[in-house]
């Protein structure tokens, strides 16, 4: 609540410079803001008495506006990377999938790493999940094991998170 808004009998007064003008009406409050022309906000409204400050209100918001996209720029979006591999695939494939994984776990992604069972396959499921332990063992120095290898209807599925 910002100048008019504030219906208040008493309230509390800071100045644009912190510093303590004490307990006045509303009227007095206003009067002295206008006098700075500066405006009067509420920042305490649950206070006895509430707190208002003096201060220039347009620039507070627009200070307030820059933090938070400062914020956002800062914040990093983890993504998740799927590698999908076979139950019968060969050990120079798995290294190549291996290279690739390493590289999104130096990016700071998430990996999912998925092997698909087609017909047959899905009585063989311990194939699966040795080449998923060989497959965390060697990206292990990058990653670690996030949740471990988990069947999930026709699929096996494991996830690697970068290491902090």
């Amino acid at each position: 609540m910002i100048n008019e808004q504030i219906k208040d009998k008493e309230i509390r007064v800071i100045s644009d410079d912190g510093e303590q003008l004490g307990i006045m009406s509303s009227r007095e409050a206003l009067a002295i803001a206008d006098e700075r022309n500066l405006d009067l906000v509420k920042i305490s409204p649950n206070a006895k008495p509430p707190v208002c400050k003096i201060m220039n209100y347009s620039k507070f918001k627009f200070d307030k506006a820059k933090k938070e996209k400062e914020a956002r720029k800062k914040q990093k979006v983890v993504s998740v990377k799927e590698l999908r591999l076979s139950p019968n695939i060969d050990k120079h494939d798995v290294q190549v999938k291996v290279k690739k994984a390493i590289e999104f776990l130096k990016n700071g992604d998430k990996v999912k790493i998925s092997i698909k069972f087609r017909g047959r396959e899905l009585g063989h499921t311990e194939i699966a999940t040795d080449i998923m332990n060989d497959f965390a063992s060697q990206v292990s120095e990058f990653g670690v094991v996030e949740k471990a290898p988990k069947m999930e209807a026709k699929s096996m599925a494991m996830f690697l998170s970068p290491k902090a």
